[in-house]
């Protein structure tokens, strides 16, 4: 099952207040809430499910994840991938905002997001992810002066549910990180799935940055190249060539 969050707008949030978790209203300044029971509300009364952050979220199956993407496979062809995609970026740009109203609201910090350390505020961003079945993550940063980083996601839900198809599928995945960072840091990035859990591979690995790496990353993949072959190529600057 995957948790799939309704990212509320500021009058929704004060609805969902009066459903938010017991367990917040008691401790509303508790930041150790990584179990189930404690991020998660189950109203029974109401029939739904809502977050600490007040999201409302609902379950999916597998059958759901294969049924979109077969279904839009049916509708436009080649072109789901990029519909994924533009999906998941539009996420990625509501969620940031939502983010940063939660970790605000949550924290309580003097400065701005912006100035603090990265490594940080990205774990606290994206640790819900991981308890709505998303899959954990780890992100390299050692390249972002280059404008790109690498970010590798453990048991993809959609990679998961397809298996070994032989090609990229998380392109929601890619779209939620070029949306996300790209609201974050304020200037355009772009997103390419560049190893794949459904490649035969152990985990998903993405490339996020500015556009011009992304071109070329694609371009070299789409001539057979791997994400080692990719990453040796950015890292030694190819793209500038």
């Amino acid at each position: 099952m995957v948790f799939i969050s309704k990212k509320p707008g500021i009058q929704q949030i004060q609805k969902f207040n009066r459903i938010e978790p017991p367990l917040k209203k008691k401790y509303p300044k508790k930041h150790d809430h990584f179990g189930l029971d404690e991020f998660f509300y189950f109203n029974t009364e109401s029939g739904s499910i809502t977050d600490w952050n007040r999201c409302r979220n609902i379950l999916t199956s597998e059958d759901f994840i294969i049924g979109l993407i077969e279904g839009l496979e049916e509708e436009v062809g080649n072109a789901s991938g990029v519909v994924m995609y533009q999906i998941g970026k539009q996420w990625g740009l509501r969620d940031a905002e939502f983010f940063k109203g939660w970790f605000d609201e949550e924290y309580e910090y003097d400065m701005p997001l912006s100035d603090m350390n990265i490594s940080y505020v990205l774990e606290a961003w994206w640790w819900p992810f991981t308890t709505q079945g998303w899959g954990n993550w780890d992100i390299d940063l050692s390249e972002q002066k280059n404008g790109f980083m690498f970010v590798n996601i453990y048991d993809s839900a959609v990679a998961r549910t397809l298996g070994d198809v032989g090609k990229p599928v998380c392109h929601i995945y890619a779209g939620l990180m070029a949306g996300f960072f790209s609201s974050l840091i304020q200037k355009e990035l772009s997103c390419i799935e560049i190893q794949c859990y459904s490649m035969g591979e152990t985990f998903c690995k993405f490339l996020l940055g500015k556009k011009d790496r992304i071109d070329a990353a694609t371009f070299w993949q789409n001539e057979g190249a791997t994400a080692k072959d990719i990453e040796k190529r950015l890292v030694n600057g190819e793209y500038l060539k």
